[in-house]
């Protein structure tokens, strides 16, 4: 298969690459020190911690603790305070003028969200990039990769197409330093990636200027491609197999992909809640259930009980067992992309292989209608790849992806749609899912990257009125919180529009990169990709 990945990468690298690595700074080079740092409760949000920076080697700081330990006055906080400098949240200190538009706010964010290119710093955990970025806001103070599609849809409309730039071009550093697209530029998330928009950023910086400037990314598309598609090879037609993120139904038939992550110990970043439900299993169960944290934080829905095999209970994750459908629109996207770019440009060979992906992508697309599409219910749901099985008591807003890239039929869109206006809409917007479990991905929550997909997947297949009354509703709520707080939230609750949102593992964040790229970009009335 053309797009197989000619590099495997290593399992137990911190990276998922086999190529040369910088070094950098590993919180877990703290060795003991971490652990009881992270379970102390000391910060209590573990992300802290890994953001700080050593003020001397992680070995000279490791080797101190392990002397002063034993001191019967031993101030475990005091010691961190003169070993490390602790980070701040992102916009720290700025303070808004509700005398001003939202749009105004918005665009009067933007400098207080980018940050200039980035200097190698041993000490720190932060991947550098060489160009300007946008980071969401409070403690999310890297890039974040599929936040930065909807953060460029209003970069885009704030004719900052140069940042738009600069921000592909770090893409497609990373794919050629590390391999991959990680979650964030953080040592600690290199073992795992986020849902793929790469292709998606390139084909709107393309639509925003002109396509002969999206070649450039030709090479970095296919190489992530590749990192998504690696170990296609080996799974057997009809053996109902995985490997990585790849996955071949027992009917046979292309690839499908899953999310995966290569590690499965808790997340740094996320380290004391993952290692208390952990404790609570067996240690046989352990590996499993740390794998599919992992993998549910791939996904970006961390967390949802559209990964819940019991909603109530975060240890019945059963990620890396489903085919999730938004993953797979997403890759057909970027296999349509590269097919068309490598068209356009016409060199030697690039027909032959633009076939090739076409051909890849109406493979997915067929074996993906085949698999996720329910036409009782008329409706696009997750199917747990061993037995074929659809996750039918658990519909998401992830049905709208097919419509948002156009995998679906026509009487697929429209059938979507209906049940989308009769269930999810609510009074601020679309709801995440019909499930209200305390998890942050769930109801009452609405989040500005499924308003904006779903909204204009309804809209693609001839719904304006639904999706003018959601954009409506949305934008309602933004500017009603904007009015009562001066903030743009991470998340909001579209049921109870007087609340706010809540759940998850972490306080709601204030900022917010992709809320005000999706603000923006409703205002403006973007149409969705070819």
């Amino acid at each position: 298969m053309a797009v197989a990945c000619s590099r495997a990468p290593s399992t137990t690298s911190r990276t998922s690459s086999n190529l040369p690595q910088p070094a950098f700074y590993h919180p877990a080079d703290l060795g003991p020190l971490f652990h009881v740092v992270q379970v102390s409760g000391i910060f209590p949000d573990s992300k802290t911690f890994v953001d700080a920076r050593p003020l001397l080697a992680p070995t000279e700081i490791a080797a101190r603790y392990a002397s002063a330990r034993t001191a019967t006055a031993f101030d475990l906080r005091a010691f961190l305070e003169q070993q490390f400098q602790l980070p701040r949240p992102v916009g720290d200190g700025f303070r808004s003028d509700t005398s001003q538009s939202m749009e105004e706010h918005i665009r009067a964010l933007w400098p207080v969200l980018t940050r200039p290119p980035d200097t190698a710093d041993a000490h720190s955990s932060l991947i550098p990039l060489p160009n300007p970025y946008i980071v969401p806001g409070g403690r999310f103070r890297e890039v974040y990769y599929w936040d930065s599609y909807f953060t460029m849809l209003g970069l885009i409309e704030s004719g900052r197409t140069d940042l738009v730039k600069s921000m592909l071009d770090n893409f497609a550093h990373l794919v050629e330093t590390v391999g991959h697209i990680p979650n964030g530029n953080r040592t600690y998330y290199l073992s795992r990636s986020q849902p793929p928009f790469f292709a998606a950023m390139v084909g709107r910086y393309a639509q925003a200027t002109d396509t002969a400037r999206a070649l450039p990314y030709l090479a970095a598309l296919e190489a992530e491609h590749a990192f998504w598609m690696n170990g296609a090879e080996r799974l057997a037609p009809g053996a109902g197999e995985a490997y990585r993120r790849v996955v071949r139904l027992r009917e046979g038939g292309p690839i499908l992909n899953r999310y995966w992550d290569d590690r499965s110990d808790p997340r740094p970043e996320s380290y004391r809640p993952d290692y208390e439900v952990g404790q609570t299993l067996g240690e046989g169960r352990r590996e499993g259930f740390y794998r599919n944290v992992r993998a549910t934080a791939e996904s970006g829905w961390d967390f949802s009980s559209r990964w819940l095999r019991d909603p109530k209970d975060l240890r019945t994750l059963e990620t890396t067992e489903l085919i999730p459908v938004d993953l797979n629109s997403l890759l057909y996207h970027a296999e349509r992309t590269i097919a068309a770019l490598r068209a356009f440009r016409g060199g030697a060979g690039d027909a032959d292989v633009a076939r090739q992906f076409a051909q890849a992508a109406e493979d997915r697309r067929r074996a993906l209608l085949a698999a996720a599409f329910d036409p009782t219910s008329g409706y696009f749901y997750d199917v747990r790849w061993r037995s074929g099985e659809r996750v039918t008591d658990r519909p998401t807003l992830a049905a709208a992806s097919p419509l948002y890239f156009g995998l679906a039929t026509s009487d697929q869109g429209r059938a979507v749609a209906a049940r989308l206006e009769r269930q999810f809409l609510k009074p601020g917007g679309f709801v995440t899912t019909l499930i209200a479990s305390g998890q942050q991905w769930d109801a009452p929550n609405g989040w500005p990257p499924l308003e904006w997909l779903t909204i204009e997947g309804v809209r693609r297949y001839g719904r304006a009125d639904l999706a003018a009354a959601a954009r409506d509703r949305w934008l309602a709520l933004n500017r009603r919180t904007y009015r009562s707080t001066g903030k743009m939230m991470e998340k909001y609750d579209v049921v109870d529009v007087h609340r706010r949102a809540g759940g998850g593992e972490y306080a709601t964040q204030d900022g917010f990169g992709w809320t005000n790229g999706v603000a923006l970009a409703l205002l403006k009335g973007l149409v969705p990709p070819d």
